[in-house]
């Protein structure tokens, strides 16, 4: 697995689709709604866009894709449901069960493991690899 992907990359990956798809919809449904302090649906809407987007598009997302990488299983067999169920709401409940210091050690986890597999990766069988499809 040595074409596994660093803490950079998968960061500005992040950013990308935050600033590409994230903000976007909350300053849409913000300006809809007159609502600026509750955007459940643009919420909504990013999650299915974590959920769906990389099973539909090879494992890329916006940002992904930007960046030249993309999110594949260990075991080599095609992205879907489950395991984006896991990488992305399960972890996620993890992350909040522990106050943040989950999220902290993947942070480490991706910057200075060889492999660069954080524990969203591990829960879902994942890796971020540079190798197109």
């Amino acid at each position: 697995m040595s074409d596994s992907v660093g803490f950079w990359k998968r960061f500005l990956a992040l950013i990308l689709d935050g600033i590409i798809i994230t903000l976007p919809l909350s300053l849409i449904f913000g300006w809809i709604t007159g609502d600026w302090e509750e955007d459940n649906i643009s919420t909504f809407i990013d999650l299915l866009y974590t959920l769906i987007v990389p099973i539909l598009w090879y494992g890329y997302t916006v940002g992904k894709r930007i960046m030249g990488i993309r999110i594949v299983r260990m075991d080599g067999k095609k992205l879907g449901i489950g395991t984006m169920l896991l990488r992305n709401l399960i972890a996620g409940l993890i992350y909040v069960v522990t106050l943040g210091i989950g999220f902290i050690v993947s942070m480490f986890m991706v910057g200075l493991r060889s492999d660069h597999r954080a524990i969203h990766d591990f829960i879902a069988g994942t890796y971020v690899t540079s190798n197109k499809p």
